[in-house]
């Protein structure tokens, strides 16, 4: 155990110096508090924390995304987790963004193991951001040998039945593994999951939610949801059955978005969310992250009133390189 500890602050050190040499704006992970040696066997780490288009976005000429086009920034990443577990020396994925390619190589890193692709990867949806990145393990790209892809039943007839993703199960670059509704998946002794259906836009599957469990502490993944009110599930009781909430923060109120319909992607606003929870116990709502930013949201920017005003009212904006103990 102490040596692969070992090997998770080499594989640390080693992120944080080739984010130095790349000249990139400050980095989170040099500087965010929430940047730790885990302290138990298995442990969570933020991937991404963007929308599904990224950030700057595609044909935007705000003055959010106007500057990034010509100076990137490296750590504004779509949206992913990383679960790792040293006893079972595993390490499993949650989403396969467009940004697949650096995220397994930083979930490679903080593992301090030498293989390059997860035991696998959770699905939640079928929108660009949560599952397009399967296409780098066919054989244009990876090529890889049976990834295993755990999938609810729309979300794998669908990657069974259409072009391109029949092929990388044809050629079996990837095999799925059903999932079904609130049916729990153990992974290793330490550590399980369990999907949950959300209510979303689901043209082409179902969308779900995960709970994550480790040997002491319990993840709610919600990324992408319509309405809370609209869930047959009570948010508030989901956050107090865990100790940490990732959950959908795609907009910060309804005035950034003005060239498109509201109604038609009804996330719950960050206000939204933060009136709902005001009534619960600080530690209650520290246990909040809120993540999947779109592109305009003020929360990218940790020094804006709004970010200020999160962390103010106790609750957390996910980080991207944060690592928590399991």
């Amino acid at each position: 155990m102490r040596i692969l500890k070992l090997y998770f602050l080499i594989g640390l050190l080693a992120l944080v110096y080739s984010c130095k040499q790349s000249n990139t704006p400050t980095s989170e992970l040099a500087t965010s508090k929430t940047v730790i040696s885990p302290q138990s066997d298995v442990y969570l780490v933020v991937l991404g924390t963007v929308q599904d288009a990224g950030s700057p976005h595609i044909a935007c000429s705000k003055a959010c995304c106007v500057s990034l086009f010509s100076e990137p920034d490296p750590l504004r990443k779509v949206v992913s987790l990383g679960i790792i577990d040293t006893n079972s020396q595993q390490s499993f994925l949650f989403e396969a963004t467009p940004d697949i390619s650096t995220q397994l190589k930083q979930l490679k890193q903080f593992s301090g193991r030498n293989q390059e692709l997860p035991n696998g990867i959770f699905l939640t949806h079928a929108h660009i951001g949560h599952y397009t990145g399967l296409q780098y393990l066919g054989k244009e790209a990876t090529n890889a040998d049976r990834v295993p892809v755990y999938a609810m039943p729309k979300m794998q007839d669908f990657l069974e039945r259409n072009g391109p993703w029949d092929q990388l199960v044809t050629r079996k670059n990837i095999v799925l593994r059903p999932l079904q509704n609130k049916e729990t998946i153990t992974l290793s002794p330490q550590l399980s999951v369990t999907p949950f259906v959300v209510p979303h836009r689901d043209e082409y599957s179902e969308t779900v939610g995960y709970r994550i469990e480790g040997p002491n502490k319990r993840v709610l993944f919600v990324p992408d949801i319509d309405k809370w009110s609209k869930w047959e599930t009570s948010i508030i009781d989901a956050v107090k059955s865990v100790d940490y909430a990732f959950i959908d923060a795609t907009f910060y109120d309804g005035e950034e978005l003005n060239t498109r319909d509201i109604s038609e992607i009804p996330h719950p606003f960050v206000i939204e969310s933060m009136a709902l929870f005001k009534g619960l116990p600080s530690e209650e709502r520290k246990k909040i992250h809120f993540i999947h930013f779109n592109h305009t949201n003020a929360l990218l920017d940790k020094q804006s009133k709004a970010s200020e005003k999160v962390i103010t009212n106790g609750f957390n904006i996910a980080t991207i390189h944060q690592v928590l103990s399991l």
